[in-house]
């Protein structure tokens, strides 16, 4: 504990502490008591736990993680012995939750983050924004838990069984995982989004640094125009971005079929290709745009002063300096193609099916959870390149000395 929070007084507890645990155990024990048709005497009984939780915390201050873990596991115990495996594992979750909240206000940790001289007022606010974010990020991802939990299913159905409730083994398997990577319904429109995901993604990075380089010129007229033009794409409803595609590129794939002989399917691929190069290249020109502003450019006009050519100074000079933005910008644009349906439905064919067009097809046609599983590696793969794209974003911030080292 910090000498702030060793000067500041601590809370009463039967004025402060006990009432808040209590009320937070109380929306516990009212979204169990739901379940069992008593929402209110479960709130009853969670507002009791609750101030006995305040108590036990306030009275052992010196033994937050012998009291956190007791309060765990006499938490999960009373759910085994009134449930199941899954209702202990919520009795964990909720213990863990509540021991962390009764130190937290008894010991005034919800002050150490706020200089000292806020009101009670402000400190309120403070804390309460958190919560807010916090709730915020908490609707965003919740819907993806049961998602990939459902991958899981050892059933054919969507549905949780008492058997994945009770988290038994014989609820879960990687049967759906096995339909997804052993059959060619799924690979093959695996293998075209791995095709034309990376393809348009070096188009969109090519294209989107060179526009967001020459926009950073000032000597650049009607740049401002330009660059509203250019990021439209992300701004346009993608609907009828599709439809304008369709429109486009129909009559130039007919083109290219007729005058240079070349088939079909190739020229379906080039067309899809081509149409998330340009849904891609606004993500690109922000990233490589923000990265910029930071740019020193007394740098190039050191290296053209040295004899450098504009392609040298560019590779050997500036690229070092802003690939972070230009890396960053690269993951938003695989993504955005690899997880794209819309306009492929109208730009592409049957031979340039994705996989996510295999989804949306498949919710259409048969409920299958094999679609979860794909919905799943979709996810991990998204976060773990978003995971890149946050460590990407500050290693530039330490390059640019935004940031410490």
């Amino acid at each position: 504990m910090s000498k702030i929070q060793t000067a500041l007084p601590r809370p009463d507890l039967f004025r402060f502490t006990m009432p808040l645990t209590a009320a937070l155990a109380a929306i516990f024990g009212f979204v169990g008591g739901n379940m069992v048709a008593q929402p209110w005497l479960g709130a009853v009984i969670g507002a009791a736990i609750g101030c006995a939780i305040a108590w036990v915390a306030e009275t052992n201050l010196d033994k937050r993680t012998a009291v956190r873990w007791g309060t765990i596991a006499v938490l999960a115990l009373a759910g085994l012995i009134f449930g199941n495996l899954g209702t202990a594992v919520s009795g964990a979750l909720i213990g863990a939750v509540l021991s962390w909240a009764a130190y937290w206000l008894a010991n005034s940790d919800y002050r150490s983050a706020v200089p000292i001289y806020y009101t009670a007022g402000q400190t309120l606010w403070h804390n309460t924004f958190k919560f807010i974010c916090g709730l915020i990020f908490f609707f965003l991802v919740a819907p993806l838990i049961p998602v990939m939990w459902l991958s899981f299913n050892a059933e054919d159905f969507f549905t949780f069984t008492p058997e994945m409730l009770n988290f038994q083994a014989e609820g879960y398997s990687l049967k759906h995982y096995r339909d997804f990577l052993g059959t060619d319904e799924w690979m093959v429109p695996l293998k075209n989004s791995l095709i034309i995901a990376p393809i348009a993604t070096v188009i969109s990075v090519s294209l989107g640094t060179l526009a967001a380089i020459g926009l950073s010129q000032s000597h650049v007229p009607g740049r401002r125009a330009i660059m509203a033009i250019l990021i439209s794409p992300m701004i346009v409803p993608l609907i009828i971005s599709a439809t304008g595609m369709f429109f486009f590129y129909a009559p130039l794939g007919n083109w290219l079929e007729t005058n240079l002989g070349l088939s079909q399917s190739f020229v379906g691929f080039v067309k899809v290709i081509l149409a998330h190069a340009v849904l891609g290249i606004p993500f690109v020109i922000i990233t490589v745009t923000a990265t910029l502003v930071g740019f020193d450019r007394s740098l190039t006009r050191a290296a053209a002063s040295m004899g450098a050519d504009p392609v040298r100074t560019f590779f050997q000079v500036q690229m070092p300096l802003i690939l972070p933005g230009v890396i960053s910008g690269g993951l938003f644009a695989f993504i955005t193609s690899f997880d794209e349906v819309v306009v492929v439905l109208f730009v592409g064919s049957a031979q340039q099916q994705t996989l996510p067009w295999q989804m949306f097809t498949g919710l259409r046609e048969q409920i299958s959870p094999t679609i979860l599983a794909a919905a799943t590696i979709l996810v991990v793969v998204s976060i773990m390149l978003l995971t890149t794209v946050e460590l990407l974003r500050r290693r530039s911030e330490r390059l640019r000395g935004l940031s410490p080292a």
